[in-house]
């Protein structure tokens, strides 16, 4: 039994599962691009927690919390849905955000010092930088990895977009 995507059980077995016509090298670019994928949900996880510390730390900023930890929340759960597709092609997952991490703390350090749009602006930024390489590198996994960004993965990238983008007007009016 294994967990689906969407976090249920499920008796499905994907160990087994290659796209149609594909060899190893397809399963290893499959599972290249995953782990792309998932060093930037990583890095995304450890870019809203710096921002939450920082944000924790302003008493006006506790409204915002809560949304930016359901935000982080989602990126952990995204890149666990995207270990377990690369373990049930055959890959070992990546364990660290890579170059992309460091990227992440360094610009969300900065942005935390020019205050909370600036903090919020590079969030958001990240969020489109992350919808632009599922959108780009969905073409060169398999089908049902395929399956999981376009039906999850993207449409979560999209409604941390719209929600951020909600969070700075409202922050900027304040």
């Amino acid at each position: 039994m294994t967990r689906d995507n969407t976090g249920m059980n499920s008796s499905r077995d994907f160990s087994s599962e290659r796209p149609m016509g594909a060899g190893a090298g397809d399963t290893e670019e499959a599972c290249r691009q995953l782990n792309s994928f998932l060093r930037g949900e990583i890095s995304a996880a450890e870019t809203y927690r710096m921002a939450i510390d920082k944000a924790a730390d302003s008493d006006k900023n506790s409204a915002n919390l809560g949304l930016l930890r359901e935000i982080q929340e989602e990126h952990g759960r995204a890149a666990q849905a995207i270990r377990d597709r690369i373990r049930e092609l055959g890959g070992a997952p990546s364990d660290s955000s890579g170059a992309w991490g460091a990227w992440a703390k360094f610009t969300q350090g900065t942005a935390n010092l020019f205050g909370d749009t600036s903090s919020l602006k590079s969030l958001k930024e990240g969020e489109e930088h992350g919808l632009k390489d599922f959108e780009e590198g969905v073409d060169d996994i398999d089908a049902s990895s395929a399956e999981l960004v376009q039906n999850q993965l993207i449409p979560a990238q999209r409604r941390h977009i719209s929600l951020l983008d909600t969070l700075i007007s409202a922050v900027g009016r304040s």
